[in-house]
């Protein structure tokens, strides 16, 4: 039986007894059923993992001695960031989870031209702790042991001039050179459409700061669908496959 894995932002070390967060506590006590004695993993976001044996189990507390620590190296050598235009709902949400489950480092929700997508201060806050949410589960299920950051909404030109990765890339069906013909970088900034595209002005923005054109295949893909498959792509040819 596979051992479950949970997040808690603590610092965290051998033979240390810890106090788990209510979040895992919800979890070890309520959803899982689980009794002292059991084992779980839990990772803080330092890229290590470590095994620990619930010593209490209460109706609203745990706590677990930490017996081993583990540095795995899961996380891809590409540092790969994201401008993921805005979408509703489940599919932002979508997008942000399987791009997580690929190893992407960093995701910046973007507003642009065609984005349908409006947020106020105070939803673009939940929203933000949402979709990191969302990145940790994915982290917690896929073994990852560093957590992507989400950041806060900006616009899409606020992040084009802004983006220092050592390529640069837009999703645009004129694609000027293919993949695997360009140079194995170190870091790769990929920028995504929303739902109606891009339009003509923002991929020539984003040509004008150093942004090539890439199509990753000759069908339109839906918004969140691209960062699956342009994951995919980069991970086989320059990160955890090559």
């Amino acid at each position: 039986m596979r051992i479950p894995r949970f997040y808690d932002p603590q610092s965290l070390q051998m033979d240390q007894l810890v106090e788990l967060n209510d979040a895992v506590v919800q979890h070890v006590c309520r959803a899982l059923r689980m009794r002292v004695g059991d084992e779980l993993i839990l990772f803080n976001g330092d890229g290590l993992e470590y095994k620990a044996q619930l010593e209490t189990v209460e109706k609203r507390r745990a706590s677990a001695r930490i017996i081993q620590q583990d540095d795995r190296r899961i996380e891809s050598p590409l540092d790969i960031r994201i401008g993921q235009s805005l979408s509703r709902g489940e599919r932002m949400d979508y997008a942000v989870q399987k791009a997580t489950e690929m190893g992407m480092q960093q995701m910046f929700p973007l507003f642009s031209e065609r984005c349908e997508v409006k947020l106020s201060t105070d939803r673009q806050d939940k929203r933000i702790r949402h979709w990191q949410q969302v990145a940790i589960s994915a982290c917690e299920q896929s073994g990852r042991c560093k957590v992507p950051t989400i950041s806060a909404p900006q616009t899409l030109e606020q992040w084009i001039r802004q983006e220092d990765a050592e390529l640069k890339l837009v999703l645009h069906h004129h694609t000027a050179t293919p993949l695997a013909e360009m140079a194995a970088p170190e870091s790769v900034a990929l920028l995504i459409g929303p739902e109606g595209g891009l339009t003509e002005q923002e991929v020539e923005l984003a040509r004008d700061h150093g942004f090539q054109p890439v199509a990753f295949g000759p069908r339109v893909m839906r918004t969140e669908t691209a960062p699956v498959a342009a994951l995919a792509l980069l991970q086989y040819l320059w990160g955890d496959w090559r």
